[in-house]
């Protein structure tokens, strides 16, 4: 009993944290490219400084997820959480652009709303250390979703705020600080919420693998794990071709709708896409997961291609939204089969390389679709490469995993 309860806690701590992060992440996106502005930063420094931003979180990201079976999970999110804390405190502080690169670099700053850093990771691990096998997916897709409608909360939260702090008499300077100083806040909650973790989310020491010699934290599993990423990649590599962004501007161009329409309908789309995650659930109790990311995956890749294909606005939106309805299927299922089939003491490492993996193509695309959409007559072609691309990683992930199915498939 003593052991549930303790279990239970947990995953309430992991859930919690998770919201809470989610929201500080959308908190904070949606005024800090306009707090740099007002420090005096120029266009181009505030790109740099968000690339950066990026690029160290990805790196600080890969070195502690793959070092947090070792050291200890809870101890990594506790140095994430005062990394995300020091770097809204320097942001604060100052508007020296030495000291906003390197606390761009080395702390833990959101510019988009998304997860960032160490956490996913090493919570997904943590959390699969905790249940039970046939339970993992299930948790996974609330994971997902409680994450999702976090950070559009965070969102609407941050830019009313910034709106109402100025309407209040502060200026736009003081708005955005105050904004800032709920980021970093959230740092402290985060860490006092991990304090709490018991031993329970730490790898099982008879799970070790002892001396085996480590690669990115990685051993046994190492073979798997960088197919994997290399799959990841190439999928994340299609996805990036057709970010949210350049979405909207390709129905801006092509029917020329305002971008209140274009709110209204990713609105739907990001709705319809969180909660298709619970339906990939049931779906996965019958068919497995590796089936059930590509039978879902591969539909929705081909109704991508047909989106531009539609010959009025109503028809692309419908295309579009069903589309959305099972594109997120395969999130849950991906990560749940990741921590299904790598050893206890490799899953923080085995989630941060893939994770990593991902942002890295993800990273490379959107400026390909930004050359095809130059080209009026390159306008759909967005569109049939990421749709074709994702129709590849599909059948090559079903080819070389169809065989290795997790343990609750047995």
């Amino acid at each position: 009993m003593q052991t549930t309860t303790r279990t239970n806690r947990d995953m309430a701590v992991l859930f919690s944290t998770r919201i809470i992060r989610l929201f500080c992440y959308g908190f904070l996106s949606v005024i800090l490219a306009l707090y740099l502005a007002e420090v005096g930063l120029t266009e181009r420094l505030i790109g740099l400084l968000l690339t950066l931003t990026l690029a160290g979180d990805a790196g600080i990201s890969l070195w502690l997820t793959t070092a947090a079976d070792r050291i200890g999970r809870k101890r990594t999110l506790i140095i994430g959480a005062l990394l995300m804390l020091g770097a809204g405190v320097v942001f604060i502080v100052t508007g020296n652009v030495v000291l906003l690169l390197a606390a761009a670099v080395i702390g833990v700053i959101s510019p988009s709303g998304n997860e960032i850093g160490p956490f996913l990771s090493i919570e997904q691990a943590a959390l699969t250390q905790l249940l039970p096998n046939e339970k993992r997916t299930k948790v996974f897709a609330w994971y997902n979703l409680v994450g999702s409608f976090a950070t559009a909360t965070g969102a609407l939260a941050g830019g009313w705020s910034a709106r109402l702090l100025q309407e209040g008499g502060m200026s736009a300077l003081e708005a955005y600080r105050a904004v800032l100083a709920g980021y970093a806040l959230g740092g402290v909650v985060l860490c006092i919420l991990f304090l709490t973790l018991s031993r329970d989310v730490e790898v099982d020491p008879a799970s070790r693998a002892g001396s085996a010699r480590r690669v990115l934290g990685l051993h046994r599993s190492r073979g798997v794990v960088m197919k994997l990423s290399g799959l990841f990649a190439l999928d994340a590599f299609a996805g990036g071709l057709v970010v949210q962004a350049m979405i909207a501007y390709w129905f801006h161009i092509k029917f020329g709708v305002d971008a209140g329409v274009i709110g209204s309908i990713f609105f739907g789309a990001n709705i319809l896409a969180g909660t298709s995650a619970l339906l990939a659930v049931r779906l996965a109790d019958r068919i497995g997961l590796i089936n059930t990311m590509v039978f879902t995956h591969v539909p929705s890749n081909i109704l991508l291609i047909l989106v531009p294909l539609m010959p009025t606005l109503p028809l692309a939106i419908a295309v579009l939204l069903l589309r959305f309805s099972i594109s997120q299927m395969d999130v849950p299922t991906r990560q749940s089969y990741t921590m299904a089939v790598v050893s206890p003491d490799e899953r923080s490492a085995a989630s941060g390389v893939t994770t990593i993996a991902r942002s890295v193509g993800a990273a490379l695309s959107p400026s390909l679709t930004g050359v095809f959409l130059a080209v009026p007559a390159l306008l759909s072609v967005p569109f049939f490469l990421a749709g074709g691309l994702k129709i590849v990683y599909d059948g090559l992930l079903y080819r070389s995993f169809r065989a290795m199915k997790p343990p609750e498939e047995y």
